[in-house]
């Protein structure tokens, strides 16, 4: 029988309803391969005696009416889990365990998958690399010097080295598609509002978007079906008429206007990314669909504008971590004094970088010319795409400037490690759905990918675009399994 980790969701999810495997069979696998995986370090907190445990209750009583029927799956530590430790990469969070659940993974158990544990992030989903994490950076299975991208970087290491069939990561300025891209893995980032942020702990609210991250588009388009849902306890959670997103799933994109952007040529921009962008319109015309040029002309203002409001609702989100109800604390002579010990102590580097960004620019005297002139910018961002799409139904463009960058390599550099979500930050701000997928090879053998950026709400449309391309990409990676010991 084939290995079972080299499975994909859908594959699993038919075996067992068919029988041919139990969850037990899948869970001992997954469980197995991650203890010999540890080289990596995506694990923050693993629950693998309670996902056997689970596994066997669910082949006792099996309900194969479920949508990932005893399915295990191991989640981005930014999700709040109910009694399991959930730290979001920090020293401030190091111990402490939630008594509820997000609304996003209790989907996922709601439709009969497993936890199988917590994922290494970024601290707080900052940073492109995985390096930020109180809990040690992540490495790539690609290759030991490289890193995975981030901030969904465990999710995406994991994923990629088959140590969970499927994960959910979280998408603020591309941290679902970048690290996608960086490890030859499938990213969708949903519509703002598609799914609940309830239980997710916050970075920037407005910008802030769960998301599926797979080995295929047919299991993307199946786990967003799962995650996606409308939920009072979000007062930003949209109620509209969510689509059977796999079974809707086809590969007729005949017709189809897709665009391409003139303003994400940008200066430097390496040839081969130039090459994989010129075959991603090839394979789209070759799949039936018309190739136009458009223009988004204020996408050089995306990056400036993100890190002006993204830091400001960091600094907002992150003042409840003051040592006083949960969470690390460190004494102090009195109640200031241990403020400010508890919060240099507890926070990161980058933490600190953002959260004094993000308190500058909404102080008095700078609020107008930096944080409420962002607001406006981002504005006409929004405007150029909905400008674009009453020409065009999706936009291509490369999901990142280059491949994975080795570990260490722009820790010292934080505005060379930004410039890494400048193809992906513009849909944030707009607040669209954006896809990548695994699209070719670089010189080094690295993966690169390319986005699909879609209308609001139209997640079915680039899952189907992208579906379609996939098949003509045919694209194949495979690992040494380097790390297993």
């Amino acid at each position: 029988m084939t290995d079972i980790t080299n499975l994909t969701l859908t594959e699993l999810v038919k075996k067992i309803k068919s029988k041919e495997i139990s969850s037990t069979d899948i869970t001992s696998n997954y469980i197995e391969r991650s203890k010999s995986s540890k080289k990596l370090n995506t694990y923050i907190e693993e629950t693998f005696d309670d996902a056997l445990a689970n596994s066997k209750k669910f082949d006792a009583k099996p309900d194969f009416q479920k949508k990932l029927p005893g399915i295990p799956i191991a989640v981005k530590d930014l999700y709040c889990t109910k009694n399991v430790k959930t730290t979001a990469g920090s020293k401030i969070l190091e111990n402490f365990v939630p008594g509820y659940e997000s609304t996003v993974t209790q989907n996922l158990w709601n439709s009969g998958a497993i936890l199988l544990g917590k994922l290494n992030c970024d601290e707080f989903a900052m940073g492109s690399s995985n390096e930020t994490s109180h809990f040690g950076n992540v490495l790539s299975p690609i290759d030991n010097n490289l890193v995975p991208g981030g901030s969904s970087g465990g999710s995406a290491s994991a994923l990629a080295a088959k140590l969970t069939p499927a994960t959910i990561g979280t998408d603020t300025g591309g941290s679902i598609r970048q690290p996608a891209s960086f490890t030859g893995t499938v990213g969708l980032k949903p519509t703002y509002g598609s799914c609940s942020r309830y239980g997710i702990v916050a970075f920037a609210s407005s910008l802030d978007q769960a998301g599926p991250m797979t080995r295929d588009v047919k299991d993307c388009a199946l786990l967003l079906e799962v995650i996606s849902s409308f939920d009072s306890k979000d007062s930003t959670s949209i109620d509209f008429k969510r689509p059977n997103y796999f079974s809707d799933l086809n590969k007729n994109i005949k017709g189809k206007k897709i665009g391409i952007p003139k303003e994400y040529r940008v200066e430097g921009m390496p040839a081969e990314i130039e090459k994989l962008w010129e075959n991603g319109k090839e394979y789209l015309k070759n799949c039936g669909a018309e190739i136009i040029d458009i223009s988004l002309q204020h996408t050089k203002y995306a990056l400036p504008t993100y890190y002006i409001v993204a830091p400001a609702e960091a600094s907002s989100n992150l003042a409840r971590y003051d040592g006083v109800k949960y969470g690390f604390r460190v004494e102090g002579e009195n109640l200031i004094d241990m403020y400010e010990k508890t919060r240099s102590q507890g926070f990161g580097e980058e933490v600190k970088r953002r959260i004094m960004i993000g308190t500058y620019v909404l102080s008095s005297g700078y609020y107008d010319a930096y944080y409420l002139k962002a607001q406006k910018v981002r504005k006409l961002i929004k405007n150029d795409f909905d400008e674009a799409f009453n020409k065009v139904d999706a936009i291509l463009t490369p999901s990142t400037p280059s491949s994975a960058f080795k570990v260490g390599e722009k820790m010292d550099d934080p505005v060379s490690m930004y410039l890494n979500d400048i193809f992906t930050v513009p849909v944030n701000l707009a607040g669209l759905p954006g896809i990548s997928i695994p699209a070719g090879l670089d010189e080094n053998n690295y993966p690169l990918g390319l986005q699909l950026i879609g209308k609001p709400f139209d997640e079915q449309g680039i899952l189907n675009i992208a579906y379609s391309m996939e098949e003509k990409i045919n694209f194949n990676l495979n690992t040494s399994d380097w790390w297993i010991k």
